[in-house]
């Protein structure tokens, strides 16, 4: 049976990467190992009823992200309706100093992901048109994807409005509050030694034409004024205030709905649209083509991965699947330490199973047991999980972390090198790991 388990292991772990090369959503092969995973339960002695059970156990964790997913797609919708999302790159392009600009990439990067909490987005939006200014201003366009990532993820791992922070924190059992704040602490080093990294590589790398088009293209399409940033203000605010995030970001968009139908002039059945299906400006162009997408229907295919995912953390639990890891996770961590168990469990998860939200469920389910017997507590384990495995997935480029925003920025794997920050936190936090953090 356990040469069986293998197997399908192998099957399951060489079926993600193919379909990622071969452009199959990774859907098909995650139910086609779950399918698997079933059967071979079956075939041990488990009842269809109690593998059922499980895997609705599973889900039910999900359930809280999942909800906030719905938030995040009908946010990212509301404020590109209502122009944040136009104010933030705007003004944020205009400061750029062109002599520093994979310096400016990446920290306006860092901005744009924590207001939108989405590394996918924030590559969408400013990382398209930070590109499109490195390649007509001649800077390496691998240089700039980099910063670009780098930045990007900086917000998916700490802001109150990321999926990924969610997960971590429903997993765990954790306040999201508390995590932010030990993550915003571990930080500091990983975000000093990039800063410099990135003032080196601007000297070799500045911009020599800033094209404006985009700019001229913004003011068109909206009104700018000041009232169109409190959707995010109220985000911020809400976060300091240590207000649930359902509720901030609810209160976020009905802000962002007024905005856009008393400064932007949308009507109403319009906004409902961009709701379900995501932004569409009015008239063609540059920035049309890139501001464009946000919306519920964005979020169908990471609610079903999530929840997929879900069921084979269930399945894995209550089968006792992982037990031979749980036991190496454990040798391993008596002799390099939990994190560094943790580094290379995570690592591992990323690279086979090709997605983020399976890996971190993975890796929480290998190693939160050990945690509690080293007496570790469940925001040690929350931070090592932010600190690893959710950087480290977009280190791998046929990892979907990783795969979406090199094609997203038309760059290859190449680029990930200049990432200084995903780097900077998993290492530094080899030598922080002892660090005092905030716990309930």
């Amino acid at each position: 049976m356990k040469y069986e388990k293998l197997v399908i292991f192998i099957v399951f772990f060489v079926g993600l990467p193919f379909s990622i090369i071969k452009g199959i959503p990774l859907l098909y092969p995650l139910l086609l190992g779950l399918i698997c995973f079933i059967l071979t339960s079956l075939s041990s002695g488990f009842r269809l009823k109690d593998l059922i059970s499980m895997m609705l156990k599973g889900t039910k964790r999900s359930l809280i992200v999942i909800k906030i997913f719905v938030l995040i797609g009908m946010i990212t919708a509301v404020w590109r309706a209502c122009g944040t999302v136009a104010f933030i790159v705007y003004y944020g392009t205009a400061f750029i100093n062109e002599q520093y600009f994979v310096l400016c990439a990446f920290l306006l990067c860092c901005l744009v992901s924590f207001l939108l909490g989405t590394s996918f987005g924030t590559v969408g939006t400013i990382g398209l048109i930070l590109m499109v200014l490195a390649k007509s201003g001649n800077v390496d366009p691998s240089v700039v994807a980099g910063a670009i990532i780098a930045g990007a993820y900086f917000g998916d791992r700490c802001s109150p409005m990321s999926s990924s922070a969610a997960l971590v924190a429903t997993l765990t059992e954790t306040s999201l509050y508390i995590n932010i704040k030990n993550m915003f602490k571990t930080s500091i080093i990983p975000l000093a030694l990039s800063i410099i990294g990135y003032i080196y590589l601007s000297q070799g790398h500045p911009l020599v034409f800033h094209d404006d088009r985009i700019g001229r293209e913004i003011l068109q399409l909206f009104d700018l004024s000041m009232m169109v940033l409190l959707p995010a203000l109220i985000i911020l605010v809400a976060a300091v205030m240590k207000i649930d995030v359902k509720i901030s970001m609810g209160l976020s968009i009905v802000a962002g709905i007024l905005i856009a139908v008393f400064t932007q002039h949308q009507t109403l059945p319009e906004i409902m649209k961009y709701i379900m299906q995501g932004y569409s400006a009015a008239s063609p162009g540059l920035f049309a083509d890139i501001i464009k997408g946000g919306g519920l229907y964005s979020m169908i295919n990471v609610t079903l991965i999530v929840l997929i995912s879900s069921a084979y953390s269930g399945i894995f639990e209550g089968t006792g699947f992982l037990k031979d890891i749980e036991h190496l996770f454990q040798r391993i961590s008596q002799r390099l330490g939990a994190y560094l168990a943790t580094m290379l469990t995570g690592t591992t998860a990323a690279a086979f199973s090709c997605n983020q939200t399976l890996a971190v469920m993975l890796t929480h389910q290998i190693g939160h047991k050990t945690y509690e017997k080293q007496g570790l507590n469940k925001y040690r384990l929350a931070l090592d999980l932010e600190n690893t495995v959710i950087m480290i997935s977009a280190l791998i480029p046929w990892n979907i972390a990783g795969a979406f925003p090199l094609a997203a920025l038309s760059v290859d794997s190449g680029s990930l090198i200049y990432a200084l920050y995903l780097f900077m936190v998993p290492l530094t936090n080899i030598f922080t790991g002892k660090m005092r953090i905030a716990e309930d």
